[in-house]
This record gives C-alpha cells, sequence and structure tokens, in this order.
C-alpha cells in the first residue's frame, strides 16, 4: 500500500494526514458547440477519513493545470494533508532510478516544499492503493455526468460544484457508514494551515511572437505591445497567470486561459487606430459639399413679392 499499515485510534489520525489525487478522461459535447465532441479531464483529491471529495473539469493535464488543481483544492479545503498519493501521473512523476527511487518533477516538488506536503507514487499494478479515487470517479460519472447537459466547460463545474456541495459530500458514505461532510468535520482540525505567502513557481519558456504581436502558450495564444520589438521572448509560466519577458523586461501579464485555441488580447497592448487626413485639410470635423451647381433656396413670399415688382415694371 502507499500508505503504512496502521491500527485502532491511531488509524483514525494516519487516515486524516494524507489524500490522493487522479485524472479521469471524460467525453462531453457542449451544448454551446453542439457538432464539437470534447475530450475533458477530472481532476479529483479525496481526502482518506472523510472520503470528502474536491473536484474540477480542465482541458489539459500539464503542469499548470495540474499545480492550479492542487492549489484549488487546498484554499477549498481549507488546510493541506501531510500526505498526497499520485497514481504515477507522468505531470508528478517523471521517472524512477534505481538509487533514488521515484523522481518527481521539479516544480511538483516545489509545490509540495510550499504547502507542506509529501509526495507519494502509487505502486504500478496495486489497484487498491488508488481505489479511493478511482471509485469517486466511477460515482461522478455515473451520478452526475451521464445524465446531465452542459452549455461549456463552466457550466460544467458550476453543475460539479453544486452536486459536490448537495449530493457527494453531505452523503453517507458506503465503506465508511459515516456522513462524509460530519466526518471531514473532524478531519479538517488535522490538516496542515496554509502558507501564507502565494506559491509563485515558474516554468521558464522562449517563444516567437507572431505577425499579429501574439504569443503561445499551451495551446492559447496571448498578446504583447505593439511597442515590441523582439521576435523572441521569455515566457514564465506560473499556476495563475502567464508573464512575458523582452530582454529582462517584463511586457504584459495574463491569466491562464483554459482550453485551447483561445485568444487574449490586453486592450493596453494595441495602439488606437487614427482617423486619417488628405494633405491641407484641417483635422476637425467639416462639411463636404456636393460637386456641382448650388441653387440657392429662397421662400415662397420671396418669390411672390419678386413677381409683383416685375408685374408692375411690365405695365404700360
Amino acid at each position: 500500500m502507499c500508505h503504512r499499515q496502521i491500527s485502532g485510534w491511531s488509524r483514525f489520525f494516519e487516515n486524516t494526514e494524507w489524500s490522493q489525487a487522479d485524472f479521469a478522461q471524460f467525453h462531453v459535447v457542449f451544448a454551446d458547440e453542439p457538432t464539437t465532441p470534447r475530450i475533458v479531464w477530472l481532476f479529483s483529491m479525496v481526502l482518506g477519513h472523510s472520503r470528502l471529495i474536491w473536484a474540477r473539469f480542465v482541458m489539459h493535464q500539464n503542469l499548470p493545470t495540474v499545480l492550479r488543481c492542487h492549489i484549488a483544492a487546498f484554499e477549498a479545503l481549507g488546510g493541506v494533508p501531510t500526505e498526497v498519493l499520485f497514481d504515477r501521473m507522468k505531470t508528478a512523476v517523471i521517472g524512477e532510478g534505481q538509487t533514488e527511487g521515484i523522481i518527481y518533477n521539479r516544480a511538483l516538488i516545489d509545490l509540495a516544499r510550499h504547502y507542506g506536503f509529501h509526495p507519494k507514487a502509487c505502486e504500478p499494478y496495486r489497484a487498491k492503493t488508488k481505489g479511493k479515487v478511482e471509485r469517486p470517479f466511477r460515482y461522478i460519472r455515473e451520478d452526475f455526468f451521464l445524465a446531465g447537459s452542459f452549455r461549456n466547460l463552466d457550466d460544467l463545474n458550476a453543475q460539479l460544484r453544486y452536486w459536490l456541495d448537495t449530493v457527494a459530500n453531505p452523503r453517507k458514505h458506503a465503506t465508511t457508514l459515516r456522513f462524509v461532510n460530519e466526518a471531514f468535520a473532524e478531519e479538517r482540525p488535522h490538516l496542515r494551515p496554509l502558507p501564507l505567502a502565494p506559491f509563485k513557481s515558474v516554468l521558464k519558456l522562449e517563444r516567437r511572437v507572431s505577425r499579429e504581436g501574439m504569443v503561445s502558450v499551451g495551446g492559447n495564444t496571448y498578446s504583447v505591445p505593439d511597442a515590441t520589438r523582439s521576435r523572441m521572448v521569455e515566457v514564465h509560466s506560473l499556476a495563475d497567470e502567464v508573464r512575458i519577458f523582452e530582454n529582462g523586461t517584463l511586457i504584459a501579464v495574463h491569466p491562464v486561459l483554459e482550453g485551447r485555441k483561445q485568444r487574449r488580447v490586453h486592450p493596453d497592448h494595441r495602439r488606437p487606430i487614427q482617423p486619417q487626413h488628405w494633405p491641407g485639410t484641417r483635422q476637425d470635423s467639416h462639411v463636404v459639399k456636393p460637386a456641382g451647381d448650388t441653387v440657392l433656396q429662397r421662400s415662397l413670399a420671396f418669390y411672390d413679392a419678386v413677381g409683383q415688382v416685375l408685374a408692375q415694371e411690365n405695365r404700360p
């Protein structure tokens, strides 16, 4: 097993100290895009003692997404378990050495040090070590997902949060025979407190600026200012934002976009389009007169008076 085997009352405290985290693949057709089937990933974290579930659907399994999901889960739980078990997800476990054992992603180690938890990979081909997450995946799929209709990713997650709050976590658990939220009330004081400072681990990338003044990061594009001269820039990909540097100077900051093929243009990055003027003309507003002769319009009374004068002049 991934966790130590202990018995009696001390097992309660052991279970309160760990959780399991993993991804599961889901296929969905959003109502906003009825002709485009999508693959989304469900990240789930399940606490060992209470079986409380925190989950979120995402479009990627990449490293920034893994970090964001952990941070969001810890914030929602109000604390951090001492140990987090991973089913050898590639973004968490990058290999296994003959002497050093499991090799974890450096950014995950930074996250673990910042929040004070110990990452632990489940042993391969040991289904029992990851059951607490895999069973909730099946529960979420059958009880929530298959009967639902969702407009987009935001709507899917909003409905998932409501279902977790009103159905999954208030329920009586079939294994523990306890109500999940009541057990979590006992478990929460044993979680580690959240750190005071935010997590700011950086993944540094080099990217080319397109002709449209955009930089591609994680399948999405982000704008740089029109005044950017360099064709190559350095991108710092954080858990919650993208920072773009030109020759060491910060020139753009964007929130991370979910999904793929999305585009974000900061309004300050584009120069306003100036109106064009012909040479030699004033730049204030003016009226353009139509071409051709201009006929001066008079009132009918004016023409009647002129007629009377002409009539008097023509009398013998």
